[in-house]
């Protein structure tokens, strides 16, 4: 008898409150299964999640067949489809989904990279098949099922039920702007065309986040972080400054905060440019510029003076760099105290 022990992975955090009671539908790659890592780190990131991952048919009709039956039958509350998986996720309409580098011309990609021939599954299948040949009918099925991609778009599904993430060094697919011309939420993370531990930490676990809140008309905490405090005179990040972002994103809603500067457009761009290099995806359509910081509606303002109306702010307004709040770590160990307050 095999007995398969669980390994903690100590760079994957749980987050037990998050999509609790509810269900994913992961579906993967090419040559994969549901026994991917991918699922490893969803399930170990949220353990109150059922994370259900069928092994998908290699024909694509009877792939999809079997995922809309899936749906139909779980009734997902998230759907996380990577490459070819992203591709058949596009095609899950009326669901909350996540596409994750998508090959929405899997057929192209296939005689692009080679795939035409004899091929090895990546992941154990439950089936326990491992080899398969890639033919040039299946190539045409493949270019057959991508014809289909985007027919039921509408308001809904381009405005609330779908973000697509995109790796900025992904060598095997690029259909960002394939995508982005149907969907407007579409956004580049720093990462490869397969997923590893970081780029789900820090790129799809923030937009799993996402979902979930809009899901639950969660309203979390409001925080505010003046862009004064994030870069340095030479436009690095601060120190510490990416820790903290990533811990505030936890528990609050974060929000950057830069000077408008209408008449210098150039200067706003230079700032969203630098949010989405250092904080990424966390940043994607979260930063507001205004010279009225007083004006701002929220809960907690981090910035390093009181110009732009910062002091008279009706929450409470961190002075970054005073002797209480010096340094990041200053700010972190306040917000740890607070425990999501």
């Amino acid at each position: 008898m095999l007995i398969f022990a669980v390994m903690e992975n100590p760079y994957i955090k749980q987050f037990p409150d998050l999509m609790s009671g509810k269900k994913i539908l992961y579906v993967h790659g090419f040559a994969s299964s549901g026994q991917s890592g991918t699922v490893t780190r969803i399930r170990t990131a949220l353990p109150s999640a059922t994370v259900i991952a069928p092994d998908l048919p290699i024909h694509p009709a009877e792939a999809m067949q079997l995922l809309r039956a899936t749906c139909e039958t779980e009734h997902p509350d998230l759907i996380i489809g990577t490459s070819m998986g992203g591709m058949y996720t596009e095609m899950l309409y009326g669901y909350d989904r996540i596409i994750v580098n998508p090959a929405l011309q899997m057929g192209d990609t296939m005689v692009s990279h080679n795939m035409v021939g004899a091929q090895h599954f990546q992941n154990p299948r439950q089936d326990g098949v491992q080899d398969f040949i890639v033919t040039k009918a299946l190539v045409k099925e493949y270019k057959e099922m991508t014809e289909q991609c985007f027919s039921g778009v509408n308001e809904d599904e381009q405005l609330h039920r779908v973000i697509g993430l995109f790796g900025d060094e992904d060598t095997t697919v690029d259909t960002f702007d394939l995508f982005h011309e149907h969907y407007p939420r579409a956004i580049r993370f720093h990462g490869e065309h397969r997923m590893n531990d970081n780029s789900f930490m820090h790129s799809v676990l923030p937009v799993i986040r996402w979902f979930d809140d809009w899901q639950e008309k969660r309203e979390r905490p409001i925080v505010y972080v003046g862009f004064d405090t994030l870069a340095d005179k030479w436009q690095k990040p601060m120190s510490s400054c990416q820790k903290a972002i990533r811990r505030l994103i936890e528990n609050y809603q974060l929000l950057i905060v830069a000077p408008s500067t209408s008449n210098h457009p150039q200067q706003m761009t230079e700032v969203l440019a630098w949010a989405m290099e250092h904080i990424n995806v966390p940043a994607y359509d979260h930063v507001i510029f205004t010279n009225q910081q007083n004006l701002l509606y929220g809960d907690y303002l981090i910035t390093s003076d009181d110009r732009l109306g910062a002091a008279d702010f009706m929450g409470t307004h961190l002075v970054f760099g005073s002797d209480t709040f010096k340094t990041w770590e200053d700010i972190i160990s306040f917000f740890d105290r607070l425990g999501g307050q």
